[in-house]
């Protein structure tokens, strides 16, 4: 490529930048003025150079990304048809969640298995069944997302008990590959930071590796959740394939690639202003395409308040096929390979998450530190932060504390309930529960709706 244009331009190093940047702040703090410090320590600075490359290697999939509907396993008949339609109007993948044994012939039944990669999010153990259902999916892409820590972060109990939960794990993934899923999203949604998500994320892998030994790192997978921060999430799901790697080969597996299914947050969705929730879940989409997923399923903008409808789901696959097909960006999982800002904060999130995950190791672990209530402890503090700066507007959420419309009235609509429900079971140790940033202040404005249409 000729450098014909740039030859009459003087070449300048970071510092030279940096002295000229000092010299127009007029006497003004470059620290202090320019460079941004975020919850998580993280360090943004106002300009980056080729000195901010790092070159690390990233096993990214080789092929672009899945585009995959969810669908819940309820009346067998129903979800049959949804998977079908949903395959014929562009999705080439489907996650059906269940909480008991089903129908599993019925429920593929007219699914092409050699073209549609599956997922099914088991919220139950069952050895004897999962079975079952692979020999039948035997010629097919199948991820078994099985997660009993996560379930218990998630719930605060065992689906059994510790032994029983084990065992029946042990007895499907000991046959099945692809049967051991770690369930990051659990944390994103309930308020965890980003290095605290990926170290959480590493230490929960390395506890099964504890408990099944190194080769089940080959049969694992991984769900993660993006949020609003576009770049920060890029760099997210980059800095974890890193940190996967390094984890497989400390355990002696070279081998290992990290497969991943990605969903926008929940966390900054809203029902005030709900369109608003396309605009968040479409750049969300982007940057888990930029980042590298395997696979991405998309949340409908309407989810928190509506039944599942065809609308909503059908608007939030077309927005996956638009990145896909109008914005060619089915094979755009290297894009950000070179971009000097987005490799600079991934090598600070995987340093940064080694060291928590470091301590975690030397605390006993993941799962001594669920039980003691450490990983609880650290998620609450987190969330409680970025509730504050939600409160004072640092954190906007535009349509909600950032120029909501007056007129917008939601009491009338909502035909599920869109807050986090109260358990109050008995659990064995305190539950790592999902909550949005705006459920406070949504709760407060549907008490004052009828009062302020009659003011």
């Amino acid at each position: 490529m000729s450098t014909f244009l740039f030859d009459g331009f003087e070449t300048l190093s970071p510092s030279a930048w940096k002295q000229k940047i000092q010299v127009d702040l007029k006497g003004a703090d470059y620290n202090e003025t320019l460079l941004w410090k975020s919850n998580e320590g993280i360090v943004v600075k106002p300009f980056y150079s080729l000195e901010d490359r790092n070159n690390a290697a990233i096993d990214l999939p080789e092929r672009g990304f899945r585009i995959c509907q969810s669908i819940f396993v309820d009346d067998i008949g129903i979800s049959n048809k949804l998977a079908i339609d949903a395959l014929k109007r562009g999705a080439n993948a489907i996650q059906f969640t269940a909480t008991s044994s089903f129908d599993h012939q019925n429920l593929l039944k007219g699914i092409d298995l050699s073209e549609t990669t599956l997922y099914f999010h088991l919220q139950f153990l069952d050895p004897a069944f999962v079975k079952l259902l692979d020999q039948y999916c035997k010629n097919a892409d199948v991820y078994y997302q099985i997660d009993p820590i996560g379930h218990l972060a998630r719930t605060g109990n065992w689906y059994t008990n510790l032994t029983a939960d084990i065992n029946h794990t042990k007895e499907i993934v000991e046959h099945i590959d692809c049967s051991l899923h770690v369930n990051t999203s659990i944390y994103q949604n309930a308020g965890a930071n980003t290095v605290q998500e990926l170290a959480y994320a590493l230490a929960h892998t390395n506890e099964y590796i504890e408990i099944f030994g190194k080769s089940i790192i080959e049969k694992m997978h991984y769900s993660f959740s993006v949020g609003s921060n576009y770049f920060f999430s890029i760099a997210k799901l980059r800095a974890f394939r890193i940190l996967h790697r390094s984890l497989a080969e400390r355990h002696g597996v070279k081998s290992a690639k990290a497969h991943i299914f990605t969903q926008p947050s929940l966390r900054n969705k809203t029902i005030y202003d709900y369109n608003v929730n396309m605009l968040r879940t479409t750049s969300e989409c982007m940057s888990a395409i930029l980042g590298g997923s395997d696979t991405i399923s998309n949340v409908s903008y309407d989810s928190l308040y509506h039944k599942s409808n065809e609308f909503g789901e059908r608007i939030s696959r077309n927005q996956l096929l638009i990145l896909q097909k109008e914005a060619y960006l089915q094979e755009a999982q290297n894009i950000a390979n070179g971009t000097y800002y987005i490799e600079n904060i991934t090598k600070q999130f995987a340093e940064k998450a080694l060291e928590v995950f470091k301590q975690i190791e030397k605390g006993g672990g993941f799962l001594k530190q669920l039980k003691n209530g450490s990983i609880q402890k650290k998620v609450q503090e987190s969330a409680k932060r970025e509730q504050e700066q939600f409160n004072k507007q640092e954190i906007a959420l535009l349509g909600t504390n950032k120029l909501p419309n007056k007129e917008d009235r939601m009491k009338d609509n909502l035909e599920i309930y869109p807050f986090l429900k109260q358990n109050n079971s008995k659990t064995l140790i305190p539950p790592i529960p999902p909550i949005r940033l705006s459920e406070q202040y949504e709760k407060h404005r549907l008490e004052t709706e009828y009062y302020d249409r009659e003011q």
